[in-house]
């Protein structure tokens, strides 16, 4: 086994920067560049001058710390070397490091390592992926829930109850002569019920858990001059937008991320929509459409204050068949008109990006759109789209064995689909993983970690 090293800091320049090495060579690659002796104890950190033996000088100044096989992150031994955030040190120590024989580690390479020597399963290896993509703090929860192994857990007594019908069918047809008996074979179409029961409460929650780890996409837009930009500032609680009374100041989509009940939310502010001969104003609101039909969800902003223009009347019908949230803005202003009688008024959302009146039922209308509201921070969510797919197509061969008892085929039959069911579950930790999935798998992940 090759020893392996990259930095684990981001790229630039900081405080710190860190080295890893994990691999047989890490301690005495790591000496090669100490200058004096290398005195280490297994998890403690100590501080020592990095030297360049070839042009005999000090490159800097720097923790070293040691984690012998197996009590490490790989389960090899691991050396971590935390110096200053020079990029040019950080870049010096690596390439000493490689001339003495040490690799570049691959993307994901130490987490491929440490699922290969049995530190954690691959939905743990693929929550720290998540957890360092995580864009809120709901989203980086249950990536260490799932770090944490409850996953694994929650799927652990479904396959054991699985494993169980497996043994006790695999038993019927080698020692029974005859079919299974009627009590029998009903107690086994109970368990099957109860599986994919469960398999079903944990795919249902991936609905809200993508959109967790994904986030939504919503389309401010509306006339010009209604304060769509007002409104996008609003809520981002700062100044992003120009604002000013000429219409058709925004001339260009503008999107900016922003955390509304934990969900990341990418708001994207657009030009205002009406007919126009400024060519450059055209192109804006040519990007408008595309950011219309690209969200999932569109905001349309209104002037509650005055009538409703043709132009509003457009909008409002050309996204009547999409998800959408009709706002009425500026009711802070005392020619502000209440919702008639249209089924849009009726469920219209009045605000005032001046005073963010109303601000909170519109974030509130947002998650609601996606039944996001109740999003319960202590519940298990899959957020996936491997772990879904895995848990479907287990619940679809639990179906077919069903169907197969139903039809008193043999047992031999009914098997097929129950195994295929235990290795797609167990594809969702790793242990009937093959070697190509992985690789696609890690290939998402950064290089050092």
């Amino acid at each position: 086994m090759s020893t392996i090293l990259a930095r684990s800091t981001p790229r630039g320049r900081g405080a710190l920067g860190i080295v890893r090495l994990s691999g047989p060579d890490a301690l005495s690659l790591t000496s090669r560049i100490i200058e004096g002796p290398l005195e280490v104890e297994a998890r403690r950190t100590t501080l020592h001058n990095l030297r360049d033996p070839h042009r005999q000088e000090t490159i800097d100044q720097a923790l070293v710390t040691f984690f012998r096989a197996p009590h490490s992150l790989t389960g090899e031994d691991v050396v971590e070397i935390s110096c200053h955030g020079s990029p040019v040190v950080l870049r010096r120590i690596v390439d000493l490091t490689l001339s003495f024989g040490a690799r570049l580690a691959g993307p994901g390479e130490f987490t491929l390592r440490a699922l290969s020597n049995g530190k954690l399963n691959l939905a743990q290896a693929e929550a720290i992926r998540d957890l360092i993509s995580s864009q809120t703090e709901a989203a980086a929860q249950q990536a260490v829930r799932q770090l944490k192994g409850e996953l694994a857990a929650a799927l652990a007594p479904l396959k054991k109850k699985l494993v169980d019908v497996i043994v006790l069918l695999e038993s019927a047809l080698e020692f029974v002569e005859d079919d299974l008996p009627a009590p029998q074979g009903e107690d086994i179409e109970r368990t099957l019920d109860l599986l994919r029961g469960g398999i079903e409460k944990l795919a249902s929650s991936y609905r809200a858990g993508h959109l967790l780890q994904d986030g939504i996409s919503v389309a401010i837009v509306g006339s010009p001059n209604v304060g769509k930009s007002s409104l996008f500032n609003k809520i981002l609680e700062r100044e992003r937008a120009i604002v000013t009374d000429v219409p058709g100041t925004t001339r260009d989509t503008l999107c900016e991320p922003v955390d509304i009940g934990g969900v990341p939310v990418l708001l994207t502010d657009t030009a205002g929509l009406r007919e126009t001969a400024n060519g450059i104003e055209s192109l804006g609101i040519e990007r408008t459409h595309r950011a219309m039909n690209d969200a999932d969800l569109v905001v349309v902003v209104l002037d509650g204050s005055v009538q409703l223009t043709p132009g509003d009347l457009t909008i409002l019908d050309s996204t009547q068949n999409t998800r959408r949230i009709v706002v009425r803005n500026k009711c802070d202003r005392s020619s502000f008109r209440m919702s008639g009688d249209e089924a849009w008024e009726q469920s219209s959302i009045n605000v005032s990006a001046l005073n963010g009146t109303g601000l909170d039922n519109l974030k509130t209308a947002i998650l609601s759109s996606f039944d996001l509201t109740t999003l319960d921070s202590e519940s298990l969510l899959v957020t996936n789209a491997r772990h879904h797919d895995l848990l479907r197509q287990a619940q679809t061969e639990l179906r077919s064995s069903q169907g197969l008892m139903q039809d008193h085929v043999s047992e031999e039959l009914v098997l097929v689909p129950l195994h295929n069911a235990l290795r797609f579950l167990g594809e969702i930790t790793g242990e009937t993983t093959t070697e190509h999935i992985l690789s696609q798998i890690f290939a998402t992940f950064c290089i050092g970690k």
